[in-house]
C-alpha cells in the first residue's frame, strides 16, 4: 500500500509526509516525486492507492498529471495539496477528476478526513 507525493519542495514533501503519518496513515509507504513528469512515469509503474499533488511545478503541473493520468485510464484517486485554491482552480481539479484539494496550511486531521474519503 503507497500514497505518492509530488511536490517541487523537498521541504513540502517532508510536511506532507509527516502528516500522513500523523493522520494515522503510518503503514502506508510513501513515493515521492520532484514534478508531474517523474510523477506519472512512477505512477504507471507503482500504482498507489492515492496520489497527493501540488498544484505549480515545472515540467508538468498537477493538473497537468492529473489530466494525463485520466487520459490513460489511470483512476488512482487524486487530491491536490496546495495553496492554489480560488473557485476556478477548484472547478478545474473536481473537471479534471479530482477527488479533493486541500489548501496550504492544513493540518493532520485535515489531511486524514481527505484520506479517509479515499482510502477508509
Amino acid at each position: 500500500m503507497s500514497i505518492m507525493v509530488v511536490d517541487d519542495s523537498s521541504v513540502m514533501r517532508k510536511i506532507v509526509i509527516r502528516s500522513i503519518r500523523q493522520a494515522g496513515y503510518g503503514d502506508y509507504d510513501v513515493e515521492q516525486a520532484e514534478d508531474g513528469a517523474e510523477a506519472l512515469a512512477m505512477i504507471k509503474d507503482e500504482m498507489p492507492e492515492v496520489v497527493l499533488s501540488d498544484w505549480n511545478m515545472p515540467n508538468m503541473n498537477g493538473l497537468e498529471l492529473l489530466k494525463a493520468l485520466r487520459a490513460d485510464s489511470i483512476d488512482v484517486p487524486f487530491g491536490f495539496v496546495t495553496s492554489e485554491s480560488t473557485t476556478e482552480q477548484r472547478s478545474m481539479a473536481v473537471a479534471a477528476g479530482a477527488n479533493f484539494l486541500l489548501s496550504k496550511p492544513f493540518t493532520a486531521d485535515d489531511l486524514s478526513d481527505r484520506l479517509g474519503e479515499v482510502l477508509d
